[in-house]
């Protein structure tokens, strides 16, 4: 893969990984119910879950890539249409995203489980990852299943770096949700057109 790719997936990455989603709300949580050793497991298990989605992506993409020029057209559609979906649902949405509520007391075992049962089960980031992958692969530069198993550990390191400095910091002060509403607004609109921008791009590309 050249390294102009993998650049631009992992600035494009770490924009959507900074986005607040169940994942990074849910290592909020942990962290201010339980501080930051909380908040920090519970990023390494929502790592694992991605981990899952990785290997998932790379077996089921790499066949319709491979063998099904027509299948992988449906999936592309499809994803691309996912992601403009997302992308104007979060221009549109007018909710908060700091509605957090604490969780009971669990040990750090069972917050790292839970925190991969919580991602492996999110249907949205297994179509996610269906929908974002597709658009940096190149079929011409060798193993498709490689490329998107390097793409996916990618993405998803920055995510659990991103997700724990977040959880992390939830458990060290609880002020840290308190900032400038105007921020959250930039981001979400950034977001947004971000994610539309992505499933334009891939609705427009071709297969090669």
């Amino acid at each position: 893969m050249e390294l102009n790719i993998i650049l631009i997936f992992m600035a494009a990455g770490i924009a959507l990984n900074l986005t607040p989603g169940p994942d990074m709300l849910y290592c909020v949580s942990r962290g201010i119910s339980q501080g930051e050793s909380a908040g920090l497991v519970s990023a390494l298990g929502i790592g694992g879950g991605g981990l899952v989605h990785t290997l998932a992506a790379a077996l089921g993409l790499s066949a319709l890539i491979i063998y099904s020029a027509l299948a992988f057209q449906i999936v592309k559609y499809a994803g691309a249409a996912y992601l403009v979906y997302l992308g104007l649902r979060i221009l549109m949405d007018r909710s908060s995203n700091t509605d957090i509520t604490e969780l009971r007391n669990t040990g750090l075992n069972k917050i790292f489980y839970q925190g991969v049962v919580t991602n492996v089960l999110n249907p949205k980031v297994a179509l996610f990852f269906l929908s974002f992958l597709p658009q940096f692969i190149d079929p011409n530069a060798g193993s498709v299943t490689l490329q998107i198993l390097i793409l996916g550990t990618v993405f998803n390191t920055t995510g659990t770096i991103i997700n724990g400095i977040v959880g992390f910091m939830a458990g060290s002060s609880s002020g840290w949700l308190n900032r400038n509403p105007l921020i959250g607004r930039i981001q979400k609109y950034v977001t947004g057109s971000i994610l539309v921008g992505l499933g334009a791009r891939l609705a427009l590309s071709d297969r090669n």
